[in-house]
């Protein structure tokens, strides 16, 4: 079955056909056999064939890079993203391989200087935070709470002793950042003088939202102080709820898989009497930031990583607008307070899974028709026709940071041209395009393209983007112990990094079929109404559906107006009948002169 322009509809074919049933080839080579591995590994499914799409079962940018840094370091090659992108299965991806050769130096433990820089992430962080004028009491902004509510029997002293031995495993943890002249450092604390205690307290459940809300919102003074703090709320003698706040210079949302992985274990071997159950880590957040600098060399050298890169980025951002002009509420404050709230979002298993055909039909990721579709969005809400949205990616370029906790994460700025009412295919082709590029030079950190391009800076918007796309794909935090059953507690921090923040997260079946997307947009509650956003979140399913039910439509003729907007723009906005007198227009005039003779 054929579209109009002549390509394949894959709507019409029968899910079978669609899944890939019948098409399934056992491995016949030692590197398919590895590859058909790494892509089970990092896509968390059974098994994979050869003929198997890396993207059809749930792949995209984020989980691409995994599996490069997988490739590099199992068969010591180094395949572009793009290649992914054009030879996504593993056959086709197994005949690619000896066109690259591994060029990256091995991430091994290094010598430590006097004084041990930052992480070009990390300056960033330490920037806004004194920037925020750093207290005690500083805002929360850049922390990430994480509640598990644990069932059963619980010993609350060999919890903390084994956060504590967490703790001292993952240096980052126990990293405080001083300066000297101006300038910070890495001073990295001995274990035993970095032991966190566990901060205890007894609520009602009726009482326990608040009381996390509260214990999130106290910020952390990282000049002086650990960028971490755990408190334990008993709800009941077999019920307690563990709160788990840390800096986001110390960590990102990958590390909280490694990092409550670690906890159980540690908490597990407490209750068995073994105080010091964790094996030492082979490398370090420290050896990370001297071998980061290694990898992008200097930026003295043309030839450098961080030479090329960069002139790529000015040339990709050359000429974009300080800010999007989104249709807020409220004019923006000169300084922004990062005050925020979330509205939920839930797409249909059958629009999952229609998104996911067209992602494979236009040789394209999920993410990417996502992006198309919200900038595509935000365009004809009157942003603009060049939209740049932030992109975070996971930035852990080597397997030894698979089980480290620290901050790794890097952010692309991903910029859509919206220009000429292209029809929403072609306007996913030309994200395809821009993002393939973007990804193909993602080392270079945030922080320096910020410094390099020099945007007009301002308290009152994140520089360069102010609308964030993030598909979750981080490590489950889950605190797996026998005789406990954990699960998940929301966490609210009242908090936004950006004007608008899209985080989504796909589900998917027992059989690995898509089975629905959820997730949020927080907002910026200085801009924009809770109303206003859930009318947006609506928006945007619909311009998502009609990407999925008619591509090939042009942008501006895609209806994002739901029944009841379009009852209120037509008929209640216009309803302007009331009763008039029965008067000509002398007897009206008389009438009012007599009410003001003496006016004009």
């Amino acid at each position: 079955p054929l579209t109009p322009n002549g390509k394949l509809d894959r709507r019409a074919l029968p899910a079978p056909v669609l899944r890939g049933e019948g098409l399934w080839r056992a491995p016949r080579t030692p590197r398919e056999e590895i590859l058909c591995a790494l892509f089970a590994e990092v896509l968390g499914v059974a098994g994979v064939g050869i003929a198997d799409n890396f993207f059809a079962l749930g792949g995209h940018s984020l989980l691409a890079m995994r599996l490069i840094s997988r490739i590099r370091a199992g068969l010591d090659v180094e395949v572009p993203i793009r290649t992914l992108f054009e030879a996504p299965t593993v056959a086709a991806l197994a005949g690619r391989l000896d066109d690259h050769a591994a060029r990256r130096p091995a991430l091994v433990a290094r010598a430590r200087p006097a004084e041990l820089p930052l992480s070009h992430a990390q300056r960033r962080l330490w920037f806004l935070h004194r920037l925020e004028e750093a207290s005690a009491t500083a805002s929360a902004t850049y922390t990430i709470p994480v509640a598990v509510r644990l069932t059963g029997p619980l010993d609350a002293p060999a919890l903390e002793g084994a956060l504590g031995d967490v703790v001292g495993r993952h240096e980052s943890l126990r990293t405080i950042f001083p300066e000297r002249d101006g300038v910070a450092r890495q001073e990295v604390l001995g274990a035993d003088a970095a032991r966190p205690a566990l901060i205890r307290a007894r609520v009602t459940e009726t009482a326990l939202a608040a009381a996390l809300a509260d214990a999130a919102a106290v910020g952390f003074d990282i000049c002086a102080a650990l960028p971490v703090r755990a408190h334990l709320f008993e709800v009941a003698a077999s019920e307690h709820v563990l709160l788990l706040l840390v800096h986001h210079i110390a960590a990102d949302g990958w590390s909280l898989g490694p990092l409550f992985a670690d906890l159980a274990w540690a908490y597990g071997a407490r209750l068995r009497g073994e105080a010091s159950a964790l094996p030492p880590l082979s490398v370090q957040y420290a050896d990370y930031t001297l071998w980061q600098r290694e990898v992008l060399g200097e930026e003295s050298d043309a030839e450098s990583a961080i030479s090329r890169q960069l002139a790529y980025w000015r040339a990709a951002l050359d000429g974009l607008a300080p800010a999007v002009d989104l249709p807020s509420d409220r004019p923006r404050r000169s300084v922004a307070s990062h005050r925020g709230d979330v509205v939920g979002v839930k797409l249909s298993a059958e629009l999952h899974r229609g998104l996911v055909g067209l992602a494979r039909g236009c040789g394209a990721s999920l993410f990417m028709v996502v992006q198309a579709c919200l900038a595509g969005l935000l365009s004809r809400l009157g942003a603009g026709d060049d939209i740049a949205i932030g992109s975070p990616i996971a930035g852990r370029s080597d397997s030894a940071l698979d089980g480290l906790v620290g901050f790794f994460v890097n952010t692309l700025v991903l910029r859509t041209d919206t220009s000429g009412n292209p029809g929403l295919g072609e306007l996913i082709g030309r994200v395809r395009s821009r993002n393939l590029s973007a990804y193909s030079h993602a080392d270079v950190p945030f922080e320096r393209l910020v410094e390099l391009l020099n945007p007009v800076r301002s308290l009152s918007h994140h520089p360069l983007f102010q609308v964030m796309l993030a598909f979750q794909t981080n490590m489950a935090a889950r605190f797996a112990v026998n005789g406990i059953a954990a699960s998940p507690e929301d966490v609210s921090t009242g908090t936004a990094k950006f004007d608008l923040s899209v985080s989504l997260s796909e589900e998917r079946g027992a059989d690995g079929l898509p089975a629905g997307i959820v997730g949020g947009i927080e907002y910026a509650t200085d801009l924009f109404d809770a109303a206003s956003i859930e009318r947006l979140a609506s928006r945007f399913v619909r311009v998502l559906e009609a990407a999925v039910a008619h591509p090939e439509r042009a942008l501006s003729s895609v209806d994002i107006l739901g029944a009841d907007e379009r009852a209120t723009i037509l008929g209640e906005w216009n309803a302007t009948a009331h009763a008039l007198p029965a008067s000509t227009l002398p007897e009206l005039f008389a009438a009012q002169v007599a009410r003001s003779p003496d006016a004009v």
